[in-house]
């Protein structure tokens, strides 16, 4: 075991971040494995302790619960040559008190999973107990808390249980050898890694230590209105209703200060539209009764949702927003955002698939796009629409630009083609892709779920000059004359783009804003259960 003599300064600094309650307890050394029997000897006789595959069979037979994380430990030693992780000379190493500390503060990730055998472990560092588990059950006790913590914290839920659940975007693999070994150089990452965590993670851990505090001190107030004779309110009206609404806004920080006043005045109209604009809802100073109600949901209803969304982020690589070029479609915020090069060059509203047609989650990587596209009506739109249509009306395909080809059913290029007249395509098993769409209408309202399933984005165009304006073989008079609407052309794109169709109910920007978004396909009390049921102690 390497003694990190050299990073006592940075243990120090991390104890005191931590507020630890009491200091790392040392354990003598007091007892040799020989396979799964332990021996006591002379304390002042010092010795290395050896794991043995036979000896690790045995500690799951004593510890049952822990079974599921046999194979993970069994190769942390392989790995380590059946050497001792967590002692130094006699001692349980700092890192080791380190890492128990942060199972101890597993809420602060958002995190509710209880470790089995948790009070042995507690014991281990406590003080005052006085008779000592044999150094073998100690040792195991320790490696079996680490992949607990790193299986939890780094991985999440495991990808066969993401694929049930529908959530197909990349998911990482880890080592958990490789992450100890990098924990152990470096501690300090125990707080933050972005090599293994998404960076939204931290920035979502942050906002819920700030929503738990609001929580913790009572903050989070009830705005009295009476539901039944309720009048909209509007910009200079007053009331009690006002001033608790202000109060409101202060806490959440779409306020600077608050000055108490029971007017809606334009310092509060500012504040309205920071909080309309984080929840995705349309800006204006009007509030409704739904909006009211809306803020009236219990602040642990935020928590959760905070804590679900860290969940997620759990799930995706952490290298995925570091690629040049990308697109992010999220769900339940009705947006896009194309970065390249670490900035947002377009942000767009979308609307997505219904909740009989859900978008998927998944990933791709668009290759091409197609101006002024045919739409190839699928045959499910055609037996369950179509069909009845044209038994109704036998000018519906010429009056809607539509045509039969080869036994299949396609509109016209045009203004009027269901795909606008621009389409971006990644290959992809559900048919899914980006397309221009005629309804631009569509766009006002807040919940836009009215697809098929494929994403309608409201700046198609602007999107399609962003990707190519650095291609001199497509400059804008070519692209503009291709979306005419006259006939289909298609760009291959010199380098492919990676998109990700993802769903986050809660996400903060870089200014460390969180925005709440609907849950419009009820994902987040599915995985609420999932990780929170009562029934699960641990992960």
């Amino acid at each position: 075991m390497r003694n990190f003599t050299s990073l006592s300064v940075i243990i120090t600094v991390s104890f005191l971040m931590f507020s630890f309650e009491s200091s790392a307890k040392k354990i003598p050394l007091k007892y040799k494995a020989t396979e799964s029997k332990s021996v006591s000897f002379d304390k002042n006789y010092v010795i290395n302790l050896t794991v043995t595959e036979g000896a690790i069979n045995d500690f799951y037979k004593k510890y049952p619960k822990l079974k599921k994380y046999q194979n993970d430990v069994l190769d942390l030693y392989k790995k380590k040559e059946f050497k001792s992780i967590w002692y130094d000379d006699r001692n349980i190493s700092e890192f080791g008190s380190l890492l128990y500390h942060k199972v101890k503060q597993l809420n602060e990730q958002g995190i509710k999973a209880t470790m089995p055998y948790r009070d042995l472990i507690d014991d281990v560092f406590n003080e005052n107990v006085t008779e000592d588990l044999p150094q073998i059950d100690t040792e195991l006790l320790l490696s079996n808390m680490y992949v607990f913590y790193a299986s939890n914290v780094y991985s999440g839920v495991d990808p066969a249980t993401l694929k049930k659940i529908g959530w197909f975007l990349p998911t990482k693999t880890i080592s958990y050898t490789k992450i100890l070994d990098s924990l152990m150089v470096d501690p300090a990452r125990l707080n933050k890694d972005e090599n293994l965590l998404y960076g939204q993670y931290y920035k979502l851990k942050s906002v819920l230590q700030r929503y738990r505090n609001i929580e913790k001190n009572n903050q989070w107030k009830k705005i009295e209105i009476d539901s039944a004779n309720y009048k909209d309110l509007k910009p200079f009206d007053s009331g009690v209703a006002v001033k608790q609404i202000r109060e409101r806004l202060f806490v959440v920080g779409d306020l600077a200060q608050d000055s108490k006043r029971d007017v809606y005045d334009e310092e509060m109209m500012a504040g309205i539209l920071k909080y309309k604009k984080r929840y995705g809802l349309t800006l204006n100073y009007t509030l409704t009764r739904d909006h009211i109600n809306q803020m009236n949901e219990p602040i642990g209803k935020r928590i959760k949702t905070i804590m679900l969304n860290m969940e997620r982020c759990r799930w995706i690589p952490a290298n995925l927003a570091q690629a040049n070029e990308y697109i992010m479609v999220n769900i339940p915020s009705f947006r896009l955002v194309y970065v390249k090069n670490g900035k947002y060059d377009l942000v767009s509203d979308v609307f997505v698939g219904t909740r009989m047609t859900e978008t998927v989650i998944f990933s791709g990587m668009m290759d091409r796009i197609v101006f002024s596209p045919y739409w190839y009506v699928p045959q499910s739109i055609i037996k369950n629409e179509l069909k009845l249509k044209m038994a109704e009306d036998k000018n519906y395909l010429a009056d809607h630009n539509m045509e039969w080809n080869g036994g299949n059913v396609r509109q016209k290029p045009g203004p009027k083609n269901s795909l606008g007249l621009v389409k971006f395509m990644f290959p992809n098993p559900n048919d899914i892709y980006l397309h221009d769409t005629p309804a631009k209408s569509l766009f006002e309202f807040e919940k836009r779920i009215f697809s098929h399933g494929c994403i309608n984005v409201k700046e198609a165009k602007n999107l399609a000059l962003e990707i190519l304006k650095d291609d001199p073989d497509w400059p804008v008079d070519k692209i503009n004359q291709a979306m005419s609407g006259e006939k289909e052309t298609t760009c291959k794109l010199k380098n492919k783009i990676p998109i990700y169709i993802g769903y986050f109910t809660a996400w903060v920007n870089d200014d460390g804003e969180i925005g709440f978004y609907p849950d419009v396909y009820d994902r987040d009390p599915q995985l609420d259960k999932l990780l929170y049921s009562d029934s699960v102690a641990s992960k």
